[in-house]
C-alpha cells in the first residue's frame, strides 16, 4: 500500500498556513490541526472602543514571498503602506533622538561622538577578518565599531527585534549577511555597497494591513476552507510504516486517528520537541535546546490633547543603561490609518525579554503602570489611558543564541531519520512575517518532494 497523497500541518500560524496553502494550490490534500480557539498563533487583533490593537508584530516589511501569499489570498486591497520616510527615535538620557538613517544623518546624530562616527564612516577603508569560532552580536559591533555604537544603537535595536541579550545572540544566526560581507570583503560597508549594485537606495516600507494583521490570517484560513481545524489538541504522532504516519487526537467531540502522508509541524520548537519525543529523542533534545524570551505586550488609547509629543514617527528604542524595563514603543496612530478614533493616538509597548524575564510573571495591571510611568515621562503624557490591552507572552520569541547554526543544522540531520516529517517555523531562519512565510514554502516543497516519492 503506497503512502496518503494528504499532508497534515500542525499548527496554524503564519508558517504553518502558508505551508499549507501552498500545498493545497498544487492539488495535494491538505488539513491544518490548530490547539488554539483561532489560528494565527503569536498574531491577533483586538477592536476595542474604536482602537485596534496588535498582540505580536505591528507591522512588516514586503518580501516576495510575502506579496505572493497576499496575492493568493486576494488581500491586495486590504494593505496598506507606512510613510517610508518616518523616523524612528532612540531615547537617551532621557530624550527621544532620531535615529541615523543614512550616511549624513549619521554625522549629524546626537547619539554618537565623533570618534564612534569617524569609525564607523571609516570602516569601509579597513579591512577585518571574522574568528572562526561563532561571534556574539555585542562582541562583533565592538569589535568593528566600538562600545558607544553597541549601547546606543546595535544593542537596543536587537532588543527591539529579537527581545534578546546582544551578548548571547549569535551574529551568524541573527544578521548572516553581515557575517559573510566581513568574510568576503572584510568590510560591512563595503560589503553593503556591493550587494546594493548601482540601483536607487530605498529604506524598506513598513507594511500592515486595514483591519489589522489577524485579518489577513482570517484571509489564508478561508481560502483553506475547511482543512482548518482549530480547538484539537495532538495527543501523538505514530509511524505507520511505508504508508506514512498517523496522528492520534482529540478534538472538541471524541479521539480521532489521521492517515498522513507527511506531516510538518509548524509549533514553536518546544511543542515540536513533545511530538516527537516518542521516535525522535536526539531531535527532541534539539529543539528543546532554542531558548524563547518573554515578552508582555502593553497597547493604550489615549486623548491627543494629553500627549504633549507630537508621535511624528515610527516610535522608539531604549538602551539598557537607561535603567527602564520598556524595550520600545511603537506609534501606531501615526504608521497607519484606523488604528485610533479621531482625536486619540495610539501606542504599543513591549516589556520584558531575556534580559528581564520575570515581566511577565506580573499581574496586568502592574505591567500596564509600569509601561504607562515609564513612557508618560518620554512622551508628556498628562492623562490616563481610555483603552488599554496587555498581553503576556511567556515564550514569546525563540532566541538565536551561539550555537543556533548549528543546532538548526542538527535538526536537519536529526529529520533525515524521520521520513515524512518536516518542521517549520520562526525558530529556524529568521522569525520576521516574510521569513516566516519563505520557510513555510520550503516545508511545502520539500513534503512535495517526499509525496513524488
Amino acid at each position: 500500500m503506497s503512502p496518503p497523497r494528504q499532508a497534515i500541518v500542525v499548527g496554524a500560524g503564519i508558517s504553518g498556513l502558508a505551508c499549507a496553502l501552498r500545498l493545497a494550490e498544487t492539488g495535494i490534500g491538505v488539513r491544518v490541526l490548530e490547539a488554539a480557539e483561532q489560528p494565527g498563533g503569536m498574531i491577533s487583533t483586538v477592536e476595542r472602543d474604536g482602537f485596534l490593537f496588535e498582540s505580536g508584530p505591528q507591522s512588516f516589511q514586503m518580501t516576495p514571498d510575502l506579496q505572493e501569499l497576499i496575492r493568493a489570498a486576494n488581500f491586495e486591497s486590504e494593505l496598506i503602506e507606512a510613510d517610508p520616510k518616518t523616523p524612528r527615535y532612540v531615547l537617551l538620557d532621557g530624550k527621544l533622538h532620531p535615529a541615523p538613517m543614512s550616511p549624513p544623518t549619521l554625522l549629524s546624530t546626537s547619539l554618537l561622538g565623533m570618534g564612534s562616527k569617524v569609525r564607523v564612516l571609516s570602516e569601509a577603508f579597513r579591512h577585518s577578518k571574522p574568528p572562526a569560532h561563532d561571534e556574539s552580536f555585542a562582541d562583533f559591533v565592538r569589535r568593528k565599531f566600538g562600545t558607544e555604537i553597541l549601547e546606543h544603537l546595535a544593542g537596543p535595536f536587537v532588543s527591539g527585534v529579537f527581545a534578546g541579550d546582544p551578548e548571547q545572540l549569535s551574529l551568524r544566526s541573527t544578521f548572516p549577511t553581515m557575517a559573510v560581507w566581513e568574510e568576503e570583503y572584510g568590510s560591512i560597508i563595503r560589503g553593503a555597497m556591493k550587494s546594493r549594485g548601482d540601483g536607487p537606495r530605498t529604506r524598506p516600507t513598513l507594511a500592515g494591513f486595514k483591519r489589522g494583521m489577524a485579518s489577513f490570517i482570517g484571509a489564508l484560513a478561508r481560502k483553506l476552507g475547511t482543512g482548518v481545524t482549530n480547538g484539537i489538541r495532538i495527543d501523538s504522532l505514530e509511524s505507520a510504516g511505508n504508508v506514512g504516519w498517523s496522528i492520534h487526537c482529540t478534538g472538541t467531540r471524541t479521539p480521532e486517528v489521521l492517515p498522513a502522508g507527511a506531516i510538518v509541524i509548524a509549533t514553536p520548537a518546544y511543542e515540536a520537541a513533545r511530538l516527537v519525543n516518542k521516535f525522535a529523542k536526539g531531535l527532541s533534545a534539539t529543539l528543546s535546546g532554542i531558548p524563547y524570551a518573554p515578552v508582555a505586550v502593553v497597547a493604550q488609547g489615549y486623548r491627543r490633547e494629553h500627549v504633549g509629543h507630537a508621535l511624528n514617527g515610527f516610535g522608539f528604542l531604549v538602551p539598557r543603561k537607561e535603567g527602564l524595563r520598556t524595550l520600545g514603543n511603537v506609534w501606531n496612530s501615526s504608521l497607519f490609518p484606523g488604528r485610533a478614533p479621531a482625536g486619540m493616538v495610539a501606542i504599543t509597548s513591549f516589556i520584558g525579554g531575556a534580559m528581564d524575564p520575570h515581566v511577565v510573571d506580573m499581574d496586568e495591571e502592574p505591567i500596564a503602570d509600569q509601561v504607562r510611568k515609564e513612557i508618560g515621562k518620554v512622551l508628556q503624557i498628562t492623562g490616563p489611558p481610555v483603552a488599554r490591552q496587555v498581553w503576556r507572552h511567556p515564550k514569546a520569541l525563540p532566541q538565536y543564541n551561539l550555537g543556533h547554526a548549528e543546532r538548526v543544522q542538527a535538526i536537519q540531520d536529526e529529520l533525515e531519520n524521520c521520513r515524512g516529517i518536516f518542521v517549520t517555523g520562526n525558530y529556524l531562519e529568521g522569525p520576521s512575517i516574510g521569513s516566516c512565510i519563505s520557510q513555510g514554502f520550503r516545508a511545502a516543497k520539500s513534503v512535495l518532494e517526499h509525496l513524488s516519492r
